[in-house]
């Protein structure tokens, strides 16, 4: 079933979001009868500035949290098997609390986070899920003591502080997720591990045969993301080529500069090259218009070996 395919996606997706800013377990086991928590995390003791730029997801990760992503609405049975995985949490932390006689505080339990495309009015009001004013339209919270929010993700405004939670998203919702993850930056870090694991899943939905109208469009959507990577790699292994190439001649340019002022290049020389151009270029290229008028001894003396660690 397609579904496991979107499981595993949102899970190595959180996973890859949330792992620098602290730890995270997937597939996690509580209980007797053995029930899965999809994400666990714990967030560093040293809080990062970089989780920023998550946006609304990193501000999700400033506590110990445990994420229900779903592909389709969250059904009412769905949202109870959660609860008791965080109940059953809740035990197994009390119980470690006991063991070390010290007291369990509201704030050590993890906060419950379920992650849902969509979810009918009347399922909010059945768990008395309000509208949370201190997050954005579309966060609803149960009672305080029940520490879970239902993040309906269609209905969080188009911001770029909602971009990393509309990417779970489905539809044309997803796809303008898509649109604005490929129109950001090369340099930002989470649109390559985006653009991976999305292009990781069209692989695996391609590999079906019993995909609906949406997988399939989903597939033609994510197509153009596939040329676009190609392209980046293409671009890189250029412009590296292209840096490999100027030091290499200015290696070559220094080499036949010694060779014309010593006429033979021994080890000795070698190495002085080596540290040459190392130099920052501030540094480097005085010396290496020098070069014809330095005996050897003052070479050694602009540039003395350094010592080998012990």
């Amino acid at each position: 079933m397609t579904r496991f395919i979107y499981d595993q996606f949102s899970k190595d997706y959180l996973e890859e979001l949330l792992k620098p800013y602290g730890e995270v377990n997937s597939s996690k086991k509580v209980a007797a009868e053995i029930k899965e928590i999809d994400v666990w995390f714990t967030p560093s003791p040293t809080p990062s500035r970089k989780r920023e730029l998550l946006g609304i997801l990193g501000r999700m990760a400033e506590t110990s949290s445990i994420f229900e992503p779903y592909r389709n609405a969250v059904t009412s049975d769905e949202i109870w098997d959660c609860l008791l995985k965080l109940g059953e949490i809740g035990k197994a932390l009390q119980r470690e609390a006991n063991r070390k006689k010290t007291k369990l505080a509201e704030s050590d339990l993890p906060q419950l986070w379920i992650l849902t495309p969509t979810a009918s009015a009347t399922l909010l009001s059945g768990f008395h899920a309000i509208l949370d004013e201190t997050w954005l339209p579309g966060m609803y919270s149960l009672g305080r003591f029940l520490r879970t929010t239902i993040a309906v993700i269609h209905q969080l405004p188009r911001t770029p502080e909602t971009l990393w939670l509309r990417i779970l998203g489905k539809g044309t919702v997803q796809k303008q997720a898509i649109d604005e993850l490929e129109a950001l930056s090369p340099e930002n870090p989470n649109r390559s591990i985006t653009i991976g694991l999305l292009l990781n899943l069209r692989k695996n939905l391609e590999a079906r045969q019993d995909l609906d109208t949406g997988e399939r469009e989903l597939v033609m959507r994510l197509a153009p993301l596939f040329d676009l990577e190609q392209e980046q790699k293409l671009q890189e292994g250029i412009q590296q080529g292209i840096q490999q190439g100027i030091q290499q001649g200015e290696r070559q340019f220094v080499e036949n500069l010694m060779r014309f002022r010593f006429e033979e290049l021994d080890e000795e020389l070698i190495s002085i090259c080596d540290r040459l151009l190392v130099l920052p270029p501030e540094e480097r290229i005085p010396l290496i218009l020098q070069l014809s008028n330095l005996s050897r001894e003052e070479l050694l003396a602009r540039l003395p070996e350094q010592p080998r660690e012990s």
